[in-house]
């Protein structure tokens, strides 16, 4: 009898692409992910993993076989959710990637919330600037932001119009005046974010229906959003944010929006998950309240 725990650790085998790399995200020895392949092929007959001493990889029968084992895991995780929506009190544990600026200053207080309401739920949040791939990463859920580009995952809006704004604190705009156009961006010390190496000193404009991109340049840039929010609110220069990660500082009196007439980057965003069946309670009960309070900070 075909056993969900070898089931389960072939998917992930598949998707990492080596014994070793899915036992580290099981917590498992490479060898009881060896043995768990070893198990689930001799109970099919079927030869899964073609191996040698430098490659793993999926044979005909094993790659015909996959999205079967794909489907029944989520069966499987679909029933005990159906269980599980007649509780009244949510339980389990909901894995959750955002980005680490929008996490750190603004879901943190609202998951408390969230957790408050729901005491018997364990919440593993993940803060990274990185993209999670939900298809691959042992997460439930993720916060993203930017248009859906990939159509293989489902995406529910939690903040379909936000967009980017240009900042800077009133003492920067003090000490060294406000551009008055996009061409005077060249002139300021422009905060820059960088992700795997990229460097993003092109900064994206909506001109009626067309775009421009305008090259700036800076001397501080870093990997962590929630950095070069902070470096904003020091006074070192402009920074081109999502509205929901400075409307606060705005709305305080901390920061000023430069260019106030000039339409900023569509940034709206999302919950993504790969698949409907995913919709678990939590996940929809934690949708609701994630969209009320952004709709709330909208400008």
């Amino acid at each position: 009898m075909v056993r969900f725990e070898d089931l389960d650790l072939f998917v992930r085998t598949a998707a990492c692409g080596s014994f070793s790399k899915a036992a580290r995200e099981a917590n498992l020895l490479p060898g009881q992910v060896s043995a768990a392949i070893m198990r689930l092929e001799r109970d099919l007959e079927l030869r899964l993993f073609a191996r040698s001493t430098r490659s793993l990889r999926l044979t005909d029968e094993g790659e015909r076989y996959l999205p079967y084992a794909r489907e029944v895991i989520e069966l499987l995780h679909s029933g005990r959710e159906v269980l599980r929506r007649d509780d009244a009190e949510l339980t389990g544990t909901l894995l959750l990637a955002a980005p680490s600026d929008f996490g750190r200053n603004l879901l943190l207080p609202w998951i408390g919330e969230f957790r408050r309401r729901h005491p018997r739920l364990e919440v593993r949040l993940q803060l990274s600037d990185q993209v999670t791939d939900v298809f691959r990463d042992r997460v439930d859920i993720a916060l993203r932001y930017g248009q859906p580009e990939d159509a293989s995952f489902v995406a529910l809006p939690l903040a379909p119009d936000n967009r980017r704004v240009l900042v800077a604190s009133p003492a920067y705009l003090e000490q060294c005046g406000a551009p008055a156009s996009l061409d005077d961006l060249q002139h300021h010390s422009c905060l820059l974010w960088q992700l795997q190496g990229r460097v993003y000193d092109k900064w994206v404009f909506p001109i009626g229906k067309a775009r421009r991109i305008v090259q700036v340049k800076g001397a501080l840039v870093c990997d962590d959003s929630d950095v070069v929010r902070r470096w904003v609110l020091a006074g070192e220069g402009i920074a081109y944010r999502s509205w929901l990660d400075v409307g606060t500082d705005v709305r305080a009196g901390r920061l000023a929006v430069v260019l106030p007439d000039q339409p900023g980057e569509p940034a709206p965003l999302n919950m993504v998950c790969p698949h409907r069946r995913q919709f678990s309670p939590a996940v929809r009960q934690l949708h609701a309240l994630l969209a009320e309070r952004c709709a709330a900070l909208s400008p």
